[in-house]
This record gives C-alpha cells, structure tokens and sequence, in this order.
C-alpha cells in the first residue's frame, strides 16, 4: 500500500448503531476523543524537586450528532428506552471515516452509549431553505480507534 501525503477530507462517514445497519445521514459528528486523569506525586526522599505523572482513571468525550429531521422516531425511542431501561439501553456506536472511494480508513468504535441529550430543531415562519434539524448527545464508558 503506498504511503499517503494528504489527509483524508472530514466529510465522507457513516455513524452505525450496534453494528447494524447505517443509521441515518448525519451532517455533524463532534466531541470524538477520550482524556486520561493524571495525578500528580512526589516521594518525600527524592533527590531532585519535580512530581512523578502517575496515569489515573480515563473517560471519553460526549459526542454530538447533527442530522435533518426525518420522518423517523428511533432516535428518541432510544431515549425512551433509556430512561426506563436504564443501562439495559447501552449501545454500541460506530463512527467510520471514508476515503475518496468510500474505503473505511478508521473507525471509532464507542461502547456502552446511551443518548444523553436531545434538542429538536428552532422553527420559524419567516421560513426559506433552512433545514429543520434535530441533535442528539451521545455518553460512551468506553472508545477504541481500529484501522
């Protein structure tokens, strides 16, 4: 395979839920990443006066995706699930960049999801091309990047 000197472009993705089928057309996908806690920590006898960096817990970031309403309802059914089911809700979600050829490239695979916010879309009668858009929050316990 030869070696690459562009990056990808942002805009060629899918977003899958539970490894089924492509779930919708989303516009904006936002917030992908994951931090690490760092405590910081100093033995009394150490000969030089500087903190050791000891790792600590790691959580990952909401992710916000954005789409124009469609005349769909899963996405608050999920919210419904979740907020009577509790963690029986959780979710698996799979967000994959594409290249110029539609060939996955990376994959963001996020575990134990559940939707966490929604916000429907800001209507008004003034009206023209605007797109009615709805946006959805997303908490995951757990992500890992494959190739």
């Amino acid at each position: 395979m030869a070696n690459r000197t562009t990056p990808y472009g942002a805009f060629n993705y899918l977003v899958n839920f539970d490894g089924g089928e492509v779930f919708g057309g989303f516009s904006d996908v936002s917030g992908i990443g994951t931090e690490v806690t760092v405590a910081e920590y100093r033995n009394g006898n150490d000969r030089e006066n500087h903190v050791r960096k000891v790792a600590g817990i790691h959580k990952v970031s909401d992710v916000t995706l954005k789409r124009g309403i469609l005349n769909s309802k899963t996405l608050f059914d999920w919210i419904s699930q979740t907020r009577t089911q509790g963690p029986a809700a959780q979710r698996n979600v799979t967000i994959t960049l594409l290249d110029e050829a539609h060939t996955p490239v990376q994959t963001w695979v996020l575990r134990g999801v559940i939707p966490m916010k929604y916000t429907g879309p800001t209507l008004a009668g003034k009206g023209g091309g605007d797109v009615a858009m709805e946006e959805i929050a997303l908490s995951a316990e757990a992500m890992e990047i494959t190739v």
